[in-house]
């Protein structure tokens, strides 16, 4: 078994180089980096969706020496059966397989769930996780719709568990040095920051509403979302461009960068949002805005911008995704590696510190596999140590929130006030329906 994590994590991360390089930030401890390589007590997961993204996050839990997965819950048996193969060759032991995330949450072996399901179930299934006593893994956007977000909050609160979001970023040590620039005043004071995302997706075509192939349990799969006919362009990731499953690109990828500019200009909730763009490049069955803009105001003279391109994958910065701090002295860009560079006011870069580990930003797999582990660690210090873990859900839910009022003004065609003190909009009945969503019966999320 030993050989075999081994094998994985020197072929994920050498993780222990960025130490011998400099790198490690002072919340980076040698300590901290020694666990990525092994550790003696180890936490059971259960991963719950695995296909695709949830196969890469699932076999780098199943990489780290203080882990063993214990149960791969998907609705979809094939990829259920090509994961436990997979995790099998990594730890030399078979995860469980159900279909059904309730049934897992009974097991009491299990001590964390690692969400990775659509959109639609991170929240309802991160609430569920923690309500059964378990430690949950969630990956970003951690909700579906405010509300969610708000659920999330509470539960996290009344159950004491820790609840890690995956914003991985957050605990990439040159995107850290570079955030703690930001706020050294490293570009004096920063008052925008602009973040973007780019990619060259095609059609989705109009789907077929066709049977429900053998392998696949839709009814579960659709879970808490109200139930639509199945569809030959759906599953397994188109459904992140249709409202009832997904969120758009905004939260598919638009959250990870909002998240860091929010970070950065160390702002809470907004005072006004607006979106404009629509789905402008095919005619198809795609619901959700392919080309989008997303504006932010704040209350100390700060904006966040967001730019969104599915269709047309030109970089910015030379970079398909990142975020720029503007600041009255200079400014600061983080691209989609572990990376920074500074400018001063002349446009001359005055500092950069480069990328010392492999990233594919487009790569919706699996970017940065080595980077992410530290992500992974990160949890498990929560869990074993009690220390607040680096994308907490209030924080996680701030972020996320960003972009779902973007996307609640699109969908209403209008600017969005909001109230600063805890982003809930103003005065407007037809965009506050949109805070929350209808539920399929009996799979309203409750605290």
């Amino acid at each position: 078994m030993e050989n075999s994590r081994r094998k994985f994590m020197k072929k994920a991360a050498s993780t222990a180089a960025i130490a011998s390089m400099g790198g490690i930030l002072p919340a980076f401890s040698a300590k901290s980096y020694a666990n990525i390589a092994g550790a003696n007590e180890r936490i059971n997961v259960a991963c719950m969706g695995v296909v695709s993204r949830g196969m890469a996050v699932g076999s780098n839990f199943a990489g780290q020496e203080n882990c063993n997965v214990i149960y791969s819950c998907d609705v979809d048996s094939n990829a259920s059966a090509k994961f436990v193969n997979t995790i099998n060759g990594i730890q030399n032991s078979k995860p469980k397989e159900e279909k059904d995330i309730r049934k897992v949450l009974e097991d009491k072996d299990v001590d964390a769930l690692v969400v990775t399901a659509p959109d639609h179930w991170h929240a309802p299934a991160a609430i569920l996780g923690v309500q059964a006593g378990k430690h949950v893994y969630v990956e970003k956007p951690c909700s579906h719709n405010p509300k969610e977000g708000e659920l999330l909050i509470e539960a996290q609160k009344k159950y004491n568990k820790v609840i890690q979001v995956g914003n991985q970023r957050r605990s990439w040590p040159n995107v850290v040095a570079g955030i703690k620039e930001v706020h050294n005043g490293a570009i004096g004071r920063p008052y925008m920051a602009k973040t973007w995302y780019a990619n060259t997706r095609g059609p989705i075509g109009v789907g077929k509403k066709v049977a429900v192939p053998d392998w696949l349990d839709f009814e579960l799969w659709q879970g808490p979302a109200p139930r639509e006919e199945f569809r030959d362009n759906l599953i397994h990731y188109n459904w992140h461009w249709f409202w009832n499953w997904g969120t758009g690109e905004a939260l598919n990828n638009g959250t990870h960068m909002v998240d860091l500019a929010r970070w950065g200009l160390q702002v809470d909730y907004p005072t006004m949002v607006n979106s404009a763009g629509g789905r402008y490049q095919f005619q198809d069955d795609w619901e959700t805005p392919d080309t989008q803009v997303i504006n932010m105001e704040f209350e100390d003279k700060s904006m966040i911008t967001w730019e969104g391109r599915s269709c047309n994958g030109k970089r910015i910065e030379d970079e398909a995704v990142g975020v720029l701090f503007y600041g009255d002295e200079g400014s600061l860009l983080i691209g989609g590696g572990n990376s920074y560079k500074i400018f001063n006011l002349k446009n001359e870069v005055i500092k950069e510190v480069k990328n010392d580990m492999p990233i594919d930003p487009q790569n919706r797999v699996s970017p940065a596999q080595a980077l992410d582990a530290i992500h992974i660690q990160n949890f498990f210090d929560g869990i074993k140590d009690g220390i607040e873990v680096r994308s907490e859900v209030i924080g996680a839910h701030q972020s996320t929130l960003l972009v779902q009022l973007g996307n609640i003004s699109q969908r209403v065609g209008r600017s969005l006030q909001i109230d600063p003190s805890n982003g809930r909009i103003k005065n407007d009945k037809k965009a506050m329906a949109l805070w929350s969503r209808d539920y399929a019966k009996g799979w309203e999320p409750k605290v």
